[in-house]
């Protein structure tokens, strides 16, 4: 009321316009951080590294993630996997080779989960390709294995150990790095329990794995004991869907618990 009546008094004069804000100045890359006071060794950044942090930053930039986390049994799968191994020397299958088929048969059998971003349209891939992080000395690579779903795992299983192997070596063809749309992150031999990763463009996914370790869970309404396994898929939000990464998880879990299904 104060200020209505001061400016009838004073004739309804308006206020003088407000002057153009000055043009903001464009954004100018930020400075290089002041080194911090202590005892330090510089480490010179390599290709590799610079590449991921480069990547990595742009992943967390401009991709939207969320992530789905689900619990699975594995002692039918372990029991499996030392039935299988038992038979013969030619090959000793690992978890993860029964992972990577796993995921490989799941993205079969949801295939609008095997899609990338394309800008103004998703690409949905043909084939059921899962790139596998392997750790290297400074930094990792996710060598793919092609067409996982059509692979036996003792297929899989040899493939897997020769990337790996050439990988650590520095050996690998860039067709054998870079494509597909969906990758394998595996900490599970290092003890760890649950993480999320990061998604690695262009993929539209990926699937962190924990440690196998006994949990008590209940079963038909009695406390028991069973070897679970974490399962944490971080989806790009743009492609994937809240109820799609689901459906891709419970088709995942229904192979994990039920491995026989992986043989046929």
């Amino acid at each position: 009321k104060a200020d209505i009546e001061a400016a009838q008094a004073s004739g309804g004069a308006r206020p003088a316009a407000a002057a153009p804000a000055a043009p903001a100045e464009a954004a100018k890359p930020a400075a290089p951080l002041a080194p911090p006071s202590g005892d330090f060794i510089e480490v010179p950044l390599s290709m590799m590294r610079k590449t991921i942090a480069r990547r990595l930053t742009e992943s967390k930039q401009t991709i939207p993630h969320f992530y789905l986390t689900i619990e699975c049994e594995l002692d039918a799968l372990l029991a499996l996997r030392q039935q299988i191994n038992a038979k013969s020397d030619a090959y000793k299958l690992s978890v993860n080779d029964f992972i990577i088929r796993a995921c490989g048969m799941a993205l079969r059998q949801v295939p609008t989960a095997n899609a990338i971003w394309g800008g103004d349209k998703i690409l949905q891939a043909r084939s059921y390709d899962v790139a596998v992080a392997v750790a290297l000395e400074g930094g990792l690579i996710t060598p793919i294995i092609r067409n996982a779903d059509h692979k036996g795992l003792a297929q899989i299983s040899g493939e897997m150990k020769e990337l790996a192997g050439r990988a650590k070596q520095g050996k690998l063809k860039p067709e054998e790095y870079q494509g597909g749309t969906f990758a394998l992150s595996n900490l599970g031999m290092y003890g760890i329990k649950e993480f999320a990763a990061v998604i690695n463009p262009p993929h539209g996914s990926i699937l962190a794995v924990g440690a196998g370790e006994q949990r008590p869970v209940v079963k038909q309404g009695a406390l028991a004991v069973a070897t679970m396994m974490s399962c944490t898929l971080a989806c790009d939000h743009r492609v994937i869907d809240g109820a799609l990464g689901a459906k891709w998880l419970a088709a995942f879990k229904g192979l994990v618990e039920d491995p026989l299904t992986m043989l046929l």
